[in-house]
């Protein structure tokens, strides 16, 4: 007897994060997933794809990734209570964007980011400082062959004697003119802007794990209440067959299929309640809820149509967090390269000291100085050279970056809104299919109560409904998912879940 089986749950790629997007550390721009059952066809949406525990793996590498990849974890928040929580997407995404760790990480980045930029501008400002020195000496004179001339007769001590010295000093020092160290400023201010727009899409990656996760959870419910309505149709079924039989209207064999059609049923059940909770599991280690704390989806999340007029790609690519910090980042290499070629300038620098000084602080006289120096790079040893060269390099690569990245957002977008739509047509269909299967079961059950069929056609409609059913439940996940995808490929994936899910459109 086949059973209808749950499909392929989304598979993930580890975050080898975007690595030129991502300033924590900056994470690679994506790969594409590789996709499977209900969540097949979602393009290259660099995003990670939320794991359910409910497919299993025997992988280990894939075990591995799952445990590195910090946008399948949180930081669990509160404690578990008695009463049932009722969460809707939106309090779903809300939750994953305060205590997801992926997007904790990428902030601690910024705040890296912005350390470096203030450590960078300091470079650039006067350095002042308040010395206080008390000394006590005893200098040799035969140590600085300090002697009179022999023609006087005199000789000196060998030593002078202790003494002591105390001064009170304020010091400055600029740099002047330095534009390897200002062009280095004007680099890492580039990074801290990228990385500001690294948490951005942090939040999109988060939107996107979270709802991924939570219409996994969705489905896996739906999958529930169907089953539980297959295994009463098979309770009513198996009693039906058992009286016929005792009326000598049907054979032995019939009370043994619907027997096994009902354990299979039950069987069913207990699967899909393991995989609900299963799924569960996996959305609370992404958002923070407390594992066992219960819970349960709230709204009604069934067929919304896509808006009509989709953005163009030159506007999603616009809106991509992602594409901005690379574009970002190749305004931090050029600097990076000016930086690198200033070194071979000459650097004007300025010192100044002001205080007083003396025996003791009662006879203290004034004590300054005041300092310019202009240093000029002769030879380096092939230093400076090989930063230039270091420097050119990461220039070349951080373009090639944003030119791939920047045709990765067009063909994501595009092949998000494709996605949706066809699941959207697939959801129609799927639609229609149970309504017919359902009818077709009903006149199955009449035909064998009428004793006009077997009790075979009455199975196989059984078996065709809950297949309908699972096609149903599948589409639908698609549909959602996609929406998700697009969401993620348009940017600004939170702003636009609400006018994505906001309004339920019933098809029936």
């Amino acid at each position: 007897m086949k059973s209808a089986s749950k499909p392929a749950a989304i598979p993930i790629l580890a975050l080898a994060l975007f690595a030129s997007v991502f300033a924590f550390p900056p994470a690679a721009s994506g790969q594409a997933f590789p996709d499977g059952g209900a969540s097949a066809g979602f393009g290259s949406i660099n995003t990670p794809r939320p794991i359910n525990p409910a497919a299993g793996t025997t992988n280990p590498s894939a075990r591995a990734t799952q445990s590195l990849n910090p946008y399948l974890g949180s930081t669990p928040a509160g404690v578990a209570t008695k009463r049932t929580l009722h969460l809707g997407l939106e309090d779903a995404i809300t939750r994953g964007l305060q205590y997801n760790l992926g997007l904790i990480d990428s902030q601690q980045a910024g705040v890296d980011a912005r350390a470096q930029r203030e450590h960078a501008l300091a470079a650039l400002l006067p350095q002042i400082s308040a010395r206080v020195e008390q000394s006590y000496q005893q200098l040799s004179t035969k140590e600085f062959n300090i002697a009179l001339p022999p023609q006087s007769g005199l000789h000196l001590p060998p030593t002078s004697g202790q003494f002591g010295y105390s001064e009170a000093r304020i010091t400055a020092e600029s740099p002047v003119l330095n534009l390897s160290l200002l062009d280095r400023y004007r680099q890492e201010k580039a990074l801290d802007a990228a990385s500001v727009l690294d948490t951005k899409d942090a939040r999109d990656v988060v939107v996107f794990a979270v709802g991924a996760a939570y219409f996994q959870v969705v489905a896996s419910q739906a999958r529930v209440e169907t089953e539980q309505a297959a295994l009463t149709s098979a309770r009513e079924l198996d009693t039906q067959v058992a009286d016929q039989y005792k009326s000598e209207v049907s054979p032995k064999i019939d009370t043994l299929r619907a027997d096994v059609e009902l354990h299979t049923a039950e069987q069913r059940l207990t699967d899909a309640i393991n995989d609900l909770e299963k799924d569960k599991l996996t959305l609370d280690r992404i958002t923070g809820i407390p594992l066992d704390q219960a819970w349960t989806p709230d709204g009604d999340y069934g067929y919304v149509a896509l808006l009509p007029d989709a953005p163009e790609a030159s506007q999603a690519e616009a809106a991509r967090f992602d594409v901005a910090s690379a574009k970002a980042g190749v305004t931090a290499a050029q600097f990076h390269l000016r930086a690198a070629r200033a070194e071979r300038l000459p650097e004007i620098s300025f010192n100044a000291s002001y205080g007083a000084g003396g025996a003791n602080p009662a006879n203290y006289n004034r004590v300054d100085g005041v300092s310019g120096s202009v240093s000029i790079p002769l030879f380096t040893g092939g230093r400076i050279r090989s930063d230039i060269r270091e420097a050119d390099s990461d220039l070349v690569q951080r373009r090639a970056e944003l030119a791939d990245l920047e045709g990765r957002a067009d063909y994501d977008m595009r092949t998000a809104e494709l996605d949706a739509r066809a699941s959207a047509s697939g959801v129609k269909v799927a639609v229609e299919n149970r309504a017919l299967a359902e009818r077709a079961l009903a006149q199955s059950q009449d035909r064998y109560k009428n004793g006009v069929t077997n009790y075979l056609e009455v199975l196989e409609a059984q078996e065709a409904v809950v297949a309908a059913n699972e096609n149903y439940i599948a589409s639908l996940f698609s549909f959602n998912v996609a929406k998700i995808s697009l969401a993620r490929a348009l940017g600004s994936a939170d702003s636009r879940v609400p006018e994505l899910f906001g309004t339920t459109q019933p098809t029936h």
